[in-house]
């Protein structure tokens, strides 16, 4: 099990444009430092605000070792706590969602407002404090509908993203969604293969026939290097969009941990269906028309997500081992759109459903020759891996950061 001297070596020695030693994928030591030094520290993201509708709404998630449950309250507010009872640590909230109007603890029911707020515990001693032992919060924030956590005691900057991702998700007016379908699956890969995956289409062509009916795996037209450039196809899309009043061009952090761009489909297709026509009869908030492409929006390191007119799909990628990966998919749509009437299940979602399994078998696949002795790290197309070079460097460039020692401890 690699130790963190070991980690900053491997990493420093790591080919430029390469993908990853064995080690960075399958060890326990670097899973354990993953862990530790990237999902304990970074903003994450939870559900969709659509999942929590109404006050005592909450889902659970499961963050390494931390249990947590995001929670709407009685005052519409939604908030984070960790899922441990305050009096001996039983786990609050088994189920993945539910609602209730107080959190009640299944072993010996101590009773919590939605807000955290110790009401009721029995026969304790008159010394008992209550307000000393309300549930311990977890940093919590709405981006316009999408909601993320923060295990951090001191959380990293979210501004900027807030700022952006409210702005650019404002049309879709996801208050108003609901949900349609979740779909949670358990890839036997490690998550940095499924998040390079996902950064990728090179592999469309070859593994996605449903998806590549209406999802270009051209690079050239998904080559963005600022708001003003990009293929001719993208940037005709992105002033018809604007002018309709859509956010649409390139914008991403400064180390590309996160980035929105809106991107026409292919052949004016309206969405992600096999007859590439809209699945939902009934557009989003106020998107003025159906092929307004989807609006792609990703997050190191748990996240990407797809907004188009009739519809939206999340995602959300949490790490269970070293080899194994929950990936969790959602599918919004307007709140008043009927099942059976504005749109049909099965047209909704067979085509994320099928893309899902095929990257699931992408992936078992891929940690397989991983753990091969034989396997050596290969190069990445510059071409059509440009998103994996991005996430690999930013993921490198994290880790190492937060592992490498303090220059005066260094120093001595």
């Amino acid at each position: 099990m690699l130790n963190a001297t070991a980690i900053l070596r491997d990493i420093a020695n790591r080919r430029p444009n390469h993908s990853l030693s064995h080690d960075l994928y399958c060890d326990a030591g670097v899973y354990r430092a993953d862990l530790e030094q990237i999902w304990y520290k970074e903003w994450l993201f939870a559900v969709p605000s659509a999942q929590l509708a109404k006050a005592g709404s909450y889902a659970t998630m499961q963050v390494g070792t931390y249990p947590v449950v995001v929670v709407r309250g009685a005052d519409g507010l939604i908030r984070a706590f960790h899922n441990v009872c305050r009096h001996r640590g039983q786990k609050l909230c088994a189920k993945a969602e539910g609602a209730a109007p107080r959190i009640v603890c299944p072993y010996h029911q101590w009773t919590f407002d939605l807000d955290g707020k110790l009401l009721y515990a029995r026969d304790m001693q008159e010394a008992f404090d209550p307000a000393a032992h309300g549930l311990k919060k977890v940093h919590c924030a709405d981006l316009g509908g999408v909601v993320y956590i923060c295990l951090a005691q001191v959380p990293p900057p979210i501004a900027d993203l807030a700022r952006t991702a409210m702005a650019y998700l404002a049309p879709s007016r996801l208050k108003d969604a609901k949900v349609a379908f979740s779909s949670t699956i358990v890839e036997k890969g490690n998550w940095k293969l499924v998040m390079e995956n996902n950064r990728e289409c090179y592999h469309c062509a070859g593994s996605h026939p449903s998806l590549c009916r209406t999802f270009s795996d051209n690079p050239k037209i998904g080559a963005m290097d600022g708001p003003h450039s990009a293929s001719p196809e993208i940037l005709d899309h992105w002033q018809r969009c604007e002018t309709a009043g859509l956010p649409s061009r390139f914008v991403h952090a400064p180390d590309f941990q996160w980035r929105l761009a809106r991107v026409p489909l292919l052949n004016n297709a309206e969405s992600y269906t096999m007859t590439t026509k809209a699945a939902v009869a009934r557009r989003m908030g106020e998107m003025p028309f159906n092929d307004a492409g989807s609006l792609l929006m990703y997050h190191y390191p748990n996240t990407w997500n797809h907004f188009l007119a009739d519809h939206a799909i999340t995602f959300r990628v949490l790490p269970i081992s070293p080899t194994e990966t929950e990936v969790t998919t959602t599918w919004l749509v307007h709140k008043d759109a009927v099942e059976g009437v504005d749109y049909d299940l099965k047209t909704l979602t067979e085509v994320w459903l099928a893309t899902n399994d095929e990257d699931r078998r992408v992936v078992e696949q891929n940690q397989l020759g991983i753990l091969s002795p034989a396997y050596e790290p290969g190069p990445y197309s510059t071409i059509h891996e440009e998103g994996v070079i991005q996430f690999i460097d930013w993921y490198c460039g994290t880790l190492s950061g937060r592992l490498a020692p303090e220059p005066a401890l260094a120093a001595e």
